[in-house]
């Protein structure tokens, strides 16, 4: 595969990073597909892996799914911002993205979605009585186990919305490494 085409203005840079962000959650092979998504715990930050499943550039959001039950959702509503890394070998791209997350378990958002996910494997997840993290006893398997109690039809299903706040771009090149970061101010060079 040719090496991309070095970008030379902001403009261009910013426009090109949001086209790749609209492309991975389409393509499952995307570096971007499954950014790390960092947030504050009561005892430190806290990182994980997490796919990203939506792009709205107009909107400058992103989206990701979880169970309602999980670790990161208190920790989202404790403390909302986040920030998610994401790196290219392709581009020699690295993304720190400064979101305002916000975590959605009803409404049109989340039933919409639900149906689209609901008959997929995936959907399983977020159907077990089981919260993520917890322990399973010595020789029981994770899936299929039943409690007898009646789950919402969604089970745990959560819509997590990430507002990008701030992209911090960095660029590593054997012509020499930039970084750029784009904000509400809009885009300007920093030192790499």
């Amino acid at each position: 595969m040719p090496a991309p085409v070095r970008l030379t203005t902001l403009q261009d840079i910013d426009a090109a990073l949001w086209r790749e962000l609209g492309r991975a959650p389409l393509d499952r092979h995307h570096e971007w597909r499954t950014p790390v998504l960092a947030t504050a715990s009561d005892t430190g930050a806290d990182a994980r892996t997490v796919v990203l499943r939506e792009t709205d550039a107009e909107a400058r959001e992103l989206r990701l799914f979880t169970d309602a039950r999980s670790a990161k959702v208190g920790q989202i509503q404790r403390q909302p911002q986040g920030t998610l890394v994401m790196w290219s070998r392709r581009l020699s791209w690295q993304l720190r993205v400064k979101v305002q997350l916000q975590v959605q378990v009803d409404g049109l958002a989340v039933a919409s979605r639900w149906a689209r996910m609901k008959q997929s494997p995936a959907a399983q997840d977020y159907l077990s009585p089981l919260a993520p993290g917890s322990s399973l006893a010595p020789g029981s398997a994770p899936k299929g186990e039943d409690t007898g109690r009646a789950l919402p039809e969604r089970g745990h299903f959560a819509v997590v919305t990430a507002q990008v706040l701030a992209i911090d771009w960095l660029e590593l090149h054997a012509e020499g490494h930039r970084r750029a970061l784009f904000d509400a101010v809009g885009g300007r060079w920093l030192v790499p």
